[in-house]
């Protein structure tokens, strides 16, 4: 995978490109992979960023749910939590296992 293509679709994850992310995801890019320079997420960063129909395709894509960042040890659990996102804290619930 290159570093430039990753960093991309991390940037449009913070941005709230989603057709972007779809074109990312569809050329097969590691959703769950963590560049060494950011240590997060598209996952993590569409839930910072609260841009949630992002973060509803990467879960639907098969994003880890429970990834954390390397750097804080931030999830997208705990991010929707501090924002107190009730929207977020919801689609979360879909996927968290009970």
């Amino acid at each position: 995978m290159s570093g430039g293509n990753w960093k991309d679709m991390l940037l449009a994850s913070q941005t709230g490109d989603l057709e972007l992310v779809k074109y990312y995801v569809r050329t097969g890019i590691d959703i769950n992979y963590q560049h060494p320079e950011a240590m997060t997420t598209p996952l993590i960063e569409s839930f910072r960023f609260e841009h949630l129909d992002i973060a509803k395709f990467l879960l639907e894509s098969g994003a880890d749910v429970y990834a954390k960042e390397g750097f804080s040890g931030d999830t997208a659990l705990s991010i929707a939590t501090e924002k107190q996102n009730q929207e977020a804290l919801d689609l979360l619930s879909l996927y968290l296992k009970k």
